[in-house]
Order: structure tokens, then sequence, then C-alpha cells
């Protein structure tokens, strides 16, 4: 039987990386896409709580694969095709992208690509996110290939732990770039907003800022793994307790004393 593969993203049905992921997958199983009407970048894993959802059927670009958009969230747009796409069927595995730009480091918690993965992973589903380090409409997403054919096969072949989904970057000015299993970058953003005066003569701010890598010298990380040439892939948790050994010895000796 046919593996079902449920695709989404957060540029939009209309971006050129999740049509170039459909025909991707299009070797590997059914393949239904379900993704925003536009753009919905830095979505995370919001949810509409305050508006009617709505899914409309789109024109597919690969024969065989449906399309549809739908006005919520990268998450909302998962949530909603068991109801209204895929009449309750569980897909096989949850991909995400092709993203327009790097999803590394703490870009991760931001991404509504990648919140789309986790909500996949969150039904127990293995689930995927690939990601091109370049923010070009109509960038060359060939250079994603050759992962998306080593590792879609082998997570249906072999699957995910429980509570495991996989991130994976890109750089797009690399031919045939070797993947690294790495682990996310110690990373924050800096400068992030500018700041501009209307006509009115009102103040008004703009995200803005770049990424600014915490240990550039570490080889284990999805930054260092993009900056010398290779595909990051991290394996990541959707479980984000912290281990016991990372637990303030303050919060123990706090909560002891309330028992």
């Amino acid at each position: 039987m046919s593996k079902l593969i449920l695709v989404s993203n957060d540029d939009g049905y209309l971006a050129k990386g999740v049509r170039e992921l459909m025909a991707m997958l299009s070797a590997y199983g059914e393949v239904v896409a379900v993704c925003p009407d536009s753009g919905r970048s830095g979505q995370s894993m919001a949810l509409t709580f305050d508006a009617p959802l709505r899914v409309r059927e789109e024109k597919s670009p690969v024969a065989g694969a449906g399309l549809f958009s739908c006005n919520g969230t990268p998450v909302d747009c998962v949530k909603i095709s068991r109801y209204a796409v895929l009449d309750g069927r569980m897909p096989d595995l949850v991909v995400a992208g092709i993203n327009h730009g790097s999803n590394a480091a703490v870009n991760v918690c931001y991404s509504g690509t990648m919140g789309a993965v986790q909500e996949g992973c969150s039904w127990g589903v293995p689930a995927i996110g690939f990601s091109l380090t370049s923010h070009n409409p109509d960038a060359d997403f060939n250079a994603v290939r050759p992962s998306v054919d080593a590792l879609v096969p082998a997570i249906l072949d072999n699957g995910l732990p429980k509570g495991v989904f996989v991130n994976v970057n890109v750089p797009h000015d690399v031919a045939d770039a070797p993947m690294m299993l790495c682990r996310e970058c110690k990373a924050h953003w800096s400068e992030e907003y500018q700041n501009f005066v209307d006509p009115m003569g009102r103040t008004f701010y703009m995200l803005a800022g770049h990424l600014v890598n915490d240990e550039p010298d570490c080889a284990e990380t999805d930054l260092y793994a993009l900056a010398h040439g290779m595909t990051s892939v991290v394996v990541e948790c959707l479980d984000r307790t912290a281990t016991t050994e990372s637990r303030p010895d303050w919060l123990r000796q706090l909560l002891s004393k309330k028992e």
C-alpha cells in the first residue's frame, strides 16, 4: 500500500519551495500538501482560535498529488488536514518545507515550517523539515534533493523514536553538500529592531537584526556545518524538559521545603 505523505510549509502554497518538495516526494508515496494561503513565516506553533478556518483545493503542480490552501497557520494546516482533507487517515510521514531561508540554531523556535513538523511529531508520526539557506523566491532547490532522497525513504523504512523530529538545513551555494549529523547551535539575534518615524512624527519599529553564533569554533553544530559547506541534520525533541543536571539547586531546595 502506498505511503501517505502530508506536506506543509510557512511560505504559502504558491511558494516554489513546497512545489519542488511535492515533486521530490512523489517518488515515495501519495503526496497531499496543505499549506497557508499566504506567507506565515515566524508563526512557530501558533493556532487560530478567533476566526473560522477555510480549506480550498488548489491546482496541483504535481500529477497525482493533492494541494490545498488554508487561511490559518502552518500548525492549523496540519491539524485541519485530518478532518477536512485526509478523511481521518493518519499520514505515514509529515514533511515541511522546503523553507526559503535557514531554520538552523534558535530559528527552529520561531519557524512556522518547523512548527508544522512538531505538530506531526506530536501525533506520533515521523516528521522532518527541509530548509534552504536562500530567501530568493526563485531559488534553485535542487540542492535539497540529495537530502530528501537519502532521508525520506530511510525514515519511511525505519521510523523515528516517539517525540523526535528532524531539522535539515541545506546550503544554497554548494553542489552535493555532504550531510552532517550535528546539534543545534547556541545563538541569538542581535539588534533585532530598527526604529523609524512615520509622516505624522510617530515612532514605529520593524524587525531586523542578524544571527550571532555564540560558539563559532564548535565543530558539532548546525551553523558550523552550514558555514563549512555541509548540510546540517539535527535530531530534535518535542519534550523540552530540562535534564536533571540542568535543574537549579535553589529550585530543588525551594520545592523540597514545600513538601
